[in-house]
């Protein structure tokens, strides 16, 4: 049944901008247009920018996660939808999240934000709460929008996306032009629902799934009844966005596709196994989270190395998440058969997997079986769950239970000990219906660490400890105690503990590049800032540094991969006709980091006492962890921190350790927010925000009550 219908003119986009965004309310099922301005432009750009300008104009400094005001928001940016370059068919997510009670971003690939640019729109707002189940759907080429009752009794993103996809579509050629947001049953009953947004794979004759997987957003998605987000548009071509210079993207797409071509066999094997290809790399540099963190690398990480998962992974076969990716790295298990849960025993297509979700699924809680580690990574995507989140707090429950602060009989009889495939399996099924232990693992390790102590009697100080979260977002999934600029990479972001804004290990541990605080601040200011924009524009990451070209090494910046940087100013000049430099560029992201960490501090968070970071993100929690690197420790004790190991206890050698590492990270803390034009609790400057054009008066009142 059509609860409402609204029609819209088709309009053409100019230099990348539809220049209005839609805007849906469920609560009472109004739709609207409205305009995207020119401040919005100059100040957001696009994506992750608009979604958060839009959704600090729809939300007060009251407002929680489940109230009717919060809303989801989808955006692309200007850039996205070409096809001359890799990496620019990504959409940004932006929601409160139930698990930080923060601005949460999170971005996606998939057909999704490509498709609703072309079919008219800048941005999707998605605002109030639905009485029942609705589908949205949006036409691209007939210019309508439906909101309609849901007759669909399934509830996981596999099925509906198959679903909607063939209800949408007019024969089998046409499904290639249906794109579906959904998430799963789990999404309903925890807090770490994810977003999948599918394409159709014409070669596998199926829908394939993408995430939106921080921040609890599938959660909030569910919160508002709706089942699922549709839009169709046919007729994609290269030149859509009407770019101001289409044969400048020609070029710079050109450049990049020949060095994909000859040297990608060389460096990242992205064409073969995505980003996995690093799980034995992480290993051997003992920075492979495994059983919580409490160690860097295990001797069974040979079962879970990438080319296990080449040889399960289908090859040959074009895998890029939107048309003219050359990187190809959205890899697919066909045909996998799960053993456990509602879908034992089907062919299934398992996404990836990527290497998040096998460190998180498999080496972080002790789960040395590559089919293990493709199950969980089903279920948690058909389900709706966070992998990151999922893995890491369940490596937090398996630590809890090998301590005794957990045991059957809280569990439900659940023995969630390090490596218990089994016991990992149940428990997601458990999130997916809601039951059991399920529920109370599903509200996240910050809401865990009470309920332990309150009612199991933990110690809380160990709990803070060893419980992986920060600003109540689960760590991904990369070992950072010997890397003090990752720790700074971790804890002073704005929505928690996530790589995309700054992975720095390399540099910092492994070739020593900032050797001084000075240069850790320099590099914690401008990678976020870079890796910001990536999000503004609809475009990936992985481009940019997962290939490199042949003579980057010689550059005067390599990390910065500088010709890449070029090719990004290249694109967004030649789609957008303006003249912005490298320079600009990390300006541009500078307006909007700046803008979301103020929406923190004006929710209530966003301060010095919120970058704070649990111990085990820095250094060895327990004796265990000490003695497993006990040479290494031993030495950094008498070189660096001038305290003699010889004849001291474990303890006191963790104790002087500790006091060391921590006052490492206070003062890491003082250089970043100097560098990044902040006072020392982290609160932007009203002179940082002039410097930078982002003196707007609603961000100026919130910073002066807060000087």
């Amino acid at each position: 049944m059509i609860l409402k219908e609204y029609r819209y003119e088709l309009g053409k986009i100019e230099r990348g901008y539809n220049n209005r965004s839609l805007y849906i309310n469920l609560g009472d099922n109004s739709i609207k247009e409205k305009e995207v301005t020119q401040l919005m432009k100059d100040k957001f750009i696009g994506g992750k920018g608009f979604g958060l300008w839009h959704l600090w104009n729809a939300v007060t400094p009251e407002t929680k996660w489940n109230d009717p005001e919060n809303e989801i928001v989808i955006a692309h940016g200007p850039v996205a939808g070409i096809t001359q370059y890799a990496g620019a068919g990504k959409s940004l997510v932006v929601t409160l999240s139930p698990l930080t009670g923060m601005p949460m971003d999170s971005n996606v690939g998939g057909y999704f934000g490509p498709y609703l640019k072309f079919s008219g729109f800048d941005a999707l707002e998605l605002q109030g709460k639905a009485d029942k189940d609705v589908i949205i759907f949006i036409d691209g080429n007939k210019g309508m929008v439906q909101i309609m009752e849901s007759d669909i009794e399934e509830k996981d993103s596999h099925i509906l996306s198959e679903i909607l996809t063939e209800r949408f579509a007019e024969n089998e050629e046409d499904k290639r032009n249906v794109s579906v947001v959904s998430t799963g049953s789990a999404a309903e009953h925890t807090l770490i629902g994810l977003l999948n947004f599918s394409f159709y794979d014409v070669r596998r004759k199926g829908t394939r799934l993408k995430q939106a997987g921080r921040g609890g957003i599938g959660t909030v998605f569910r919160d508002k009844k709706i089942k699922a987000v549709a839009v169709k548009f046919q007729g994609t071509k290269g030149n859509l966005n009407n770019p101001a210079d289409q044969s400048k993207l020609n070029r710079t797409g050109i450049k990049f596709h020949k060095e994909m071509c000859y040297l990608d066999e060389k460096q990242n094997n992205m064409r073969k196994i995505g980003t996995a290809n690093i799980i034995e790399v992480m290993d051997k540099y003992d920075l492979l989270p495994t059983h919580n963190y409490k160690f860097g690398s295990h001797k069974d990480t040979y079962k879970i190395a990438s080319d296990k998962f080449i040889a399960r992974v289908t090859q040959g076969m074009p895998d890029g998440c939107w048309y003219g990716c050359s990187m190809s790295c959205a890899k697919a298990a066909d045909d996998f058969i799960p053993e456990t849960g509602p879908y034992k025993g089907q062919k299934v297509i398992v996404d990836g997997p990527e290497y998040e979700n096998a460190a998180g699924l498999g080496s972080n809680i002790g789960v040395f079986d590559r089919d293990g580690v493709l199950e969980l990574n089903f279920y948690c995507d058909t389900y709706g769950i966070d992998t990151i989140s999922y893995g890491t707090l369940t490596a937090f429950v398996m630590e809890c239970y090998g301590n005794g602060i957990l045991n059957k009989e809280r569990t439900g009889g659940l023995e969630l000990y390090f490596g218990n495939k089994e016991a990992a399996l149940e428990l997601m099924h458990q999130m997916s219906r809601g039951e059991g232990f399920g529920k109370i693992a599903g509200l996240g390790i910050r809401r865990m660490k009470q309920i332990f102590a309150e009612e199991y009697g933990a110690d809380p100080a160990f709990l803070q400890d060893i419980g992986m979260e920060q600003k109540g977002l689960e760590y991904s999934e990369y070992l950072s105690k010997e890397s003090l600029a990752q720790q700074g990479g971790y804890g002073l972001t704005n929505k928690g503990p996530q790589h995309d804004e700054a992975w720095l290990i390399f540099m910092d541990m492994v070739n020593n590049q900032i050797p001084t605080f000075e240069d850790k601040a320099e590099a914690l200011h401008y990678f976020p800032m870079f890796r910001t924009w990536f999000g503004l524009n609809g475009l990936c990451k992985l481009p940019w540094n997962d290939i490199a070209p042949a003579d980057n090494k010689y550059t005067d910046e390599p990390a910065k991969i500088p010709k890449h940087v070029q090719n990004y100013v290249d694109i967004f000049n030649g789609v957008t006709g303006k003249n912005i430099d490298k320079h600009e560029l990390i300006v541009q992201s500078e307006r909007v980091y700046n803008f979301q960490r103020i929406f923190n501090i004006r929710m209530g968070y966003g301060k010095r006492i919120h970058d704070k970071t649990p111990y085990r993100s820095m250094g060895p929690v327990t004796e265990e962890e000490y003695l497993s690197r006990q040479e290494r420790y031993d030495k950094q004790l008498k070189e660096i921190v001038g305290f003699e190991p010889e004849g001291k206890t474990a303890q006191e050698k963790m104790a002087a350790l500790r006091k060391y590492r921590e006052d490492q990270y206070e003062k890491l803390t003082d250089a970043v927010y100097q560098r990044r034009g902040w006072t020392m609790d982290g609160v932007p400057t009203p002179e940082k925000l002039k410097a930078i054009g982002m003196d707007l008066p609603e961000l100026l009142e919130v910073v002066q009550k807060h000087l």
